[in-house]
């Protein structure tokens, strides 16, 4: 298994996070373009945990129609770095890649002064958040932007009533992922509490103009079958990660969801559909 410090090896779930790269991709785009706007010509963005590559495409996309820049992409994993590079192959923008870990303290020694540094869904996965917060703002150059995205609202994907089981299942997954991510924290070699929010950790950083905005992803039923792919995509997913903390009946209704050749897989389903809402971080250097 690749390096990482919580436990899950990435590489097995490449292929998923591609489809959920294609789903998210207009709103991956909307955000790019959001935040490179302000931009200088010529501009550094550094991806921090690029997984899959869909930010990196969205970026490069967006570089790309301002003139060019340089995209950098940052990984632990060898497998996702090449995967976040396939993706982000677009004319005018030079890609580099630099496999690093963003725990380590020789990170910004790794990669150039950014004016964008973005990072989503990464320092959580830091055993320090305190200290990936503010390794992160020693990469962003004087008036460049640090953006984090944590948090925001859990995804929804199911009906209440699924007709099999207890209703109410997707609450109970998610009330169970909690006790995972908890029980995933607390396992992590060195891990320290933060103890505060996103902005705070942000400031402390010596980071000014902290501020944060929202996006949604929101595919309403009935869905197309990709939609219905990830939904069942992502069902899985819980099933891995939640299984020990969910009752034998819900993992009972959550196998008969999950049973391809079953008459009640969930990738059948016209009423199922995706809904959350991302929460982007940002402080200027």
């Amino acid at each position: 298994m690749a390096h990482t410090h919580d436990g899950l090896d990435w590489t097995e779930r490449i292929a998923e996070m591609r489809r959920t790269d294609a789903l998210e991709a207009e709103v991956n785009g909307w955000v790019a373009e959001k935040l490179v706007a302000g931009l200088p010509d010529g501009a550094v963005v550094v991806d921090v945990g690029s997984g899959s590559g869909g930010m990196a495409a969205a970026f490069a996309s967006a570089l790309a129609a301002r003139g060019g820049g340089r995209l950098v992409l940052v990984d632990a994993t060898r497998e996702l770095l090449h995967a976040a590079a396939e993706a982000a192959r677009t004319g005018g923008v030079e890609v580099e890649l630099v496999e690093f870990d963003a725990a380590d303290d020789g990170l910004a020694d790794a990669v150039p002064a950014a004016d964008l540094v973005w990072a989503s869904r990464v320092v959580h996965h830091l055993p320090d958040e305190r200290a990936g917060v503010a390794r992160l703002a020693g990469l962003v150059r004087p008036g460049g932007t640090l953006a984090l995205v944590e948090g925001g609202l859990s995804k929804r994907c199911l009906p209440w009533d699924l007709g099999i089981g207890r209703p109410g299942l997707e609450d109970r997954l998610h009330a169970a992922r909690a006790e995972w991510f908890t029980r995933m924290r607390q396992g992590m070699a060195g891990v320290v509490r933060a103890g505060v929010g996103w902005n705070r950790l942000l400031a402390d950083a010596g980071l000014t103009d902290v501020r944060a905005f929202s996006y949604l992803v929101d595919l309403p039923a009935p869905g197309a079958e990709p939609v219905r792919r990830f939904v069942a995509d992502w069902l899985a997913w819980f099933a891995g990660v939640t299984g020990e903390f969910l009752s034998a009946d819900d993992r009972e209704t959550v196998a008969a969801l999950l049973d391809e050749d079953g008459d009640h897989w969930v990738g059948h389903r016209d009423d199922v559909f995706v809904l959350a809402a991302s929460t982007a971080h940002l402080g200027t250097r």
